[in-house]
């Protein structure tokens, strides 16, 4: 599917029909070579150290991106490594993800404790770790990532304990937050105002890319055009191997093809819930929870966008959209689920193995 939408961007722009398609292949391949010791050999301990380290590699890499990120699309959102792009926001997704299942499984009877404890170690000490990353996606006017952290943050701290007078008062902040941001940022204003008026803005304009990815959907009907049979890939929908992928799969497999997408996405996404609900420890159960709500929030939100039920805001459908690193990551996160699942399940046949002797 990804070849099939970025083969003619890729002929225009690169002469090459499978650019996208051999750098999709390489970073994949790449991320599961190096994800696979991890999945065999990684334990419960190791996760909860990688938890300190990588979230604050991630706050580095942000302020770093403020200083000496490349600019796209209007925004200052990555950071260029040699021959690799980063955006440093993906990371801090998975940083977050982390280091509140550390935080709250190591203050588990704290979180859940009544009075003024709960409070402290309930919000404010998780809502700093979310807010420190949070902040620093906000300089960046990146409204979308702000919009995920948020509610990744949100769920795991409802799953790891935080009481509910609490997380409604959260999201509150998260939502208002958000609106500061649109009220300070042009480019974010431009964004809503496209999505609230599309029948009134210039349809060459700032409504193009919404307008031809409704298009793209309503043209594959029930069956679609068949794979590689898209028109509106010829420079219609603009860098439709991107977050606009949805639309030239809804075009060429048509609405089954869509439902077949939604339906492996939800299989997956169950399959994680259930490996969170099983595991043996609430570290394990709350970074598993909070990865595959990560793939959830991701699909809804994409999906949301081309259909034009919310604005365009750049992000992207798991695994299928292009972006190297960050299918790169999504592969090692699934890794990090894999892992845990396959260390509980050994804790578990130990545990029947004792018993019998």
């Amino acid at each position: 599917m990804n070849y099939s939408a970025s083969s003619v961007y890729a002929e225009q722009m690169y002469g090459d029909k499978t650019y996208f398609l051999v750098r999709y292949i390489f970073f994949a391949l790449m991320s599961m070579a190096a994800t696979a010791p991890f999945v065999l050999l990684g334990t419960k301990e190791f996760w909860w150290r990688f938890a300190r380290g990588v979230y604050f590699v991630a706050i580095g890499m942000l302020l770093l991106v403020l200083v000496i990120g490349t600019v796209g699309g209007g925004a200052q959102r990555w950071l260029k490594l040699g021959p690799i792009t980063v955006q440093p926001s993906e990371v801090a997704k998975l940083a977050v993800v982390m280091m509140l299942a550390r935080f709250l499984a190591e203050n588990e009877k704290k979180v859940t404790a009544k009075g003024k404890g709960s409070f402290v170690y309930g919000v404010l000490m998780p809502g700093g770790i979310v807010g420190a990353i949070g902040l620093l996606v906000a300089l960046e006017k990146h409204i979308s990532g702000l919009m995920i952290l948020g509610m990744i943050g949100v769920a795991v701290m409802l799953l790891g304990g935080t009481r509910m007078k609490w997380i409604l008062l959260i999201a509150g902040v998260v939502v208002l937050a958000g609106s500061g941001l649109i009220l300070v940022s042009e480019y974010a204003q431009t964004r809503v105002n496209t999505w609230l008026h599309i029948d009134t803005v210039d349809p060459l304009g700032e409504a193009w890319q919404t307008l031809q990815g409704l298009y793209a959907i309503g043209s594959g009907g029930i069956f679609g055009l068949g794979l590689f049979g898209s028109r509106q890939k010829f420079g219609y929908v603009s860098q439709p191997q991107n977050d606009f992928v949805f639309t030239i799969l809804c075009e060429e497999l048509g609405l089954l093809g869509a439902v077949g997408m939604i339906l492996l996405f939800s299989l997956l996404i169950l399959r994680g819930f259930r490996i969170a609900a099983n595991a043996t420890d609430r570290f394990s159960s709350l970074v598993v929870f909070g990865l595959i709500f990560k793939v959830a929030i991701q699909t809804v939100l994409n999906i949301a966008v081309v259909t034009n039920s919310m604005p365009n805001t750049g992000i992207s459908l798991p695994f299928f959209s292009s972006g190297g690193t960050s299918l790169a990551l999504q592969i090692f996160e699934m890794g990090i689920i894999l892992n845990l699942s396959r260390y509980s399940r050994m804790i578990d046949k130990n545990k029947r193995e004792r018993k019998k002797k």
